[in-house]
């Protein structure tokens, strides 16, 4: 559903492709229905179900930031393990997003400069 704004859209699509996540060599989260979400001058980026995040590595933060085109966010750090350090606000949620960007309520989105996130699969196509 897109949501825009003269220069500026926000689109998410749902998708088939395997998103995995690992951080320090560790797989954290592996989803085959990751929501892809397209916004203008940003990475694309994959939002998981929690269902298909290992939540027991992660605790809620109390960080939380404000975009403009999605809502509130709120953050989870990495407790670590066997062979790596905690980090944190490694990933991000929008519990309750804005009207225009539903299908990301809940799904949780890792930072690529943290966590290695591989895509398999084709992407899906933009919506216009």
């Amino acid at each position: 559903m897109p949501t825009s704004t003269p220069g500026h859209v926000v689109t998410t699509v749902h998708s088939t492709q395997t998103v995995t996540v690992e951080i320090d060599g560790e797989v954290v989260a592996r989803s085959t229905r990751p929501v892809v979400l397209y916004e203008t001058g940003l990475p694309i980026r994959y939002y998981l179900p929690p269902e298909d995040v290992d939540l027991t590595r992660f605790e809620p933060t109390d960080t939380h930031t404000t975009c403009p085109f999605k809502g509130e966010a709120s953050y989870w750090s990495y407790l670590g393990g066997a062979d790596s350090a905690p980090r944190p606000d490694v990933a991000w949620e929008y519990p309750k997003p804005i009207e225009s960007v539903p299908d990301i309520a809940g799904h949780l989105c890792f930072y690529d400069s943290v966590a290695r996130v591989t895509i398999e699969g084709e992407p899906p196509a933009q919506p216009a």
